[in-house]
């Protein structure tokens, strides 16, 4: 269900190209000695109330490539991005299971405000 409505809608390429030229999206690229191994996509709306909300769409490292500091540099980007556009707070996905996604999003200081049920037909 995630991939069917949440995920990066395919083809990757042209919906990445697509965010790159929204003034609503952000996008970082993590390197290593100049080579990409990472990448973040947020964006923001405007809520019922006026406010506006920050969404993390995409947050990935390399596996080889984690636990060196280059999730955390993304994350700052997006949140250094986030305030600057004035938005009340941001929301992000971790998938239940996924405790190591879970554990980084909360040493970012995130806590879960909702959680999602679904019951498969």
């Amino acid at each position: 269900m995630f991939v069917a409505r949440e995920s990066r809608a395919e083809p990757v390429a042209e919906t990445l190209a697509a965010d790159l030229g929204d003034a609503d999206v952000a996008v970082f690229t993590g390197t290593i000695d100049d080579q990409p191994i990472g990448y973040a996509v947020g964006r923001t709306e405007v809520l019922r109330d006026g406010s506006r909300l920050g969404v993390i769409t995409d947050l990935f490292v390399d596996e080889g490539a984690r636990a060196v500091g280059v999730g955390e540099a993304l994350m700052a980007e997006l949140l250094s991005w986030f305030r600057g556009r004035d938005c009340a707070g941001v929301d992000t996905t971790a998938l239940p299971g996924n405790r190591a996604t879970k554990n980084f999003f909360e040493e970012s200081g995130f806590t879960a405000r909702m959680l999602v049920m679904h019951h498969r037909l």
